[in-house]
């Protein structure tokens, strides 16, 4: 049981005041991306340093409190809140520091990859990270890390080299490949329930800071014939090319035609991180195929490849997700995908396949928790819309589409991409590295202290 006195000398050994229901930062600190999401803690510590986070963690286990933590606020599921417990806010603790010359970084649990892109690209460098800038480190990081530069230098967790970890006793701990080695492997995919990582040490590479692009919309009509083309392409494609292939509604703005505003339609994003005249010549099939309705093949800095999904998912929205892996592109998924995306439901959804294989597939399935190597897609769901009287057909339709593409997958899901409604699936996640994890898990958290996370 908690008292005033309580809860007033918690808030006191913090840096910063503990906010409370009644507080006029209550709804802005307990708000995440997605606005499906509706929750409210008793209680928010937004955390400075590691001390807060260990006094947080010490208050919330004598009082038996759940709790939950949040970096950059982006889960799709909203873990980084939870009802009627303490909600522990990385958000404040964002420092990125860069040595340019070991080529690594250390970025702390509540930064962003817009943060850490914006640090490292200073310098001509660069950790292979996500594709929304908004995103959180953290997350992102410790379900794996999918984006442009894992063809050529691996996922986010193949270019970790240790992090801190405050577990569920309030100890601190680094954890690498030399020292406490098994909470390295199982932080590297396995998810935050292992504790609290408040910093993270990167492998960089050099990139940028121009690199080549490519974006060409085509109508929906013409989806079977981009996708066989996408799919050849990708098949043919060097290390240094990632291409996403995606349906979403045209931008109702300049350059676009105006007769497509608002219409479903296929594009083809490309990033190339090699030379610039290296990345024309690679682009230059996509350059020459078909009849877009726009096609932009172009320089563009690299940190402002990383933002450009951003102004497509705005903070506040409705968001519902689904996902699955896929070792190859058939004729029949392609005939079973185009068939059900002609009536896109959401005005903010996008629903494509992410570019894996190369050095990710490089990575033996055993060697970190995340086992999903074989895969050469990700096919992501991400629906989105405005008005929450679509919730509910919205919601049946990104289910039908996922279970549609079922018989085409791996049977493999990415924790990242998990919803509210995906977390029983918890060891389709895992694979055969599924039981080790949980040896770890009793080892570090016994009594599940971080279940919610």
């Amino acid at each position: 049981m908690m008292n005033n006195t309580a809860i007033q000398n918690f808030s006191e050994s913090l840096n910063r005041p503990l906010i409370m229901p009644g507080d006029p930062a209550y709804d802005e600190a307990r708000s995440v991306w997605n606005g499906m999401i509706d929750k409210h803690p008793a209680m928010i510590a937004r955390c400075d340093d590691v001390r807060d986070v260990v006094n947080s963690i010490h208050f919330a286990r004598e009082h038996s409190l759940p709790v939950s933590v949040k970096g950059g606020g982006h889960n799709v599921a909203g873990r980084a809140v939870c009802d009627d417990g303490l909600m522990i806010d990385l958000s404040p603790m964002n420092k990125v520091e860069v040595n340019p010359e070991n080529e690594t970084a250390i970025a702390e649990g509540g930064a962003t990859l817009g943060d850490l892109d914006q640090a490292t690209q200073k310098f001509g460098l660069s950790v292979p990270l996500g594709v929304v800038s908004k995103t959180g480190i953290a997350g992102l990081t410790l379900g794996g890390g999918i984006g442009y530069l894992g063809r050529k230098y691996g996922l986010t967790i193949d270019n970790l080299l240790s992090v801190k970890v405050i577990t569920a006793d309030g100890r601190v701990l680094t954890a690498s490949e030399n020292e406490n080695p098994d909470l390295f492997w199982a932080v590297r995919g396995g998810g935050g329930n292992f504790g609290v990582v408040t910093s993270f040490k990167y492998k960089l590479h050099k990139v940028g800071p121009e690199v080549m692009t490519a974006q060409a919309f085509y109508s929906i009509e013409d989806t079977k014939e981009v996708l066989r083309f996408y799919k050849v392409f990708t098949e043919n494609a060097s290390e240094e090319l990632s291409a996403y292939c995606m349906v979403l509604n045209v931008p109702p703005v300049e350059p676009f035609p105006e007769n497509f505003h608002g219409k479903p339609a296929i594009i083809i994003s490309g990033c190339y991180i090699g030379e610039l005249e290296d990345g024309k010549a690679e682009f230059a099939p996509l350059e020459a195929f078909g009849e877009p309705i726009l096609r932009l093949i172009a320089p563009m800095p690299f940190v402002e490849v990383q933002k450009s999904t951003d102004a497509a998912t705005p903070d506040g929205m409705r968001y519902y997700w689904k996902a699955h892996y896929l070792t190859a592109l058939t004729d029949e998924a392609i005939e079973e995908f185009a068939a059900q995306v002609r009536d896109l439901h959401g005005e903010l959804s996008i629903i494509g396949f992410e570019p894996l294989g190369g050095a990710i597939s490089r990575v033996d399935e055993n060697a970190t928790a995340f086992p999903q190597r074989n895969a050469f897609y990700s096919l992501g769901i991400w629906s989105g819309w405005v008005n929450p009287k679509d919730d509910e057909k919205n919601i049946k339709w990104t289910r039908d589409l996922h279970d549609k593409m079922i018989p085409y997958t791996t049977g493999g899901l990415y924790s990242n991409y998990l919803d509210r409604d995906d977390q029983q699936k918890v060891s389709n996640v895992y694979g055969s590295n599924y039981e080790k994890l949980r040896e770890i898990k009793s080892k570090y958290d016994p009594d599940n202290f971080f279940g919610r996370i």
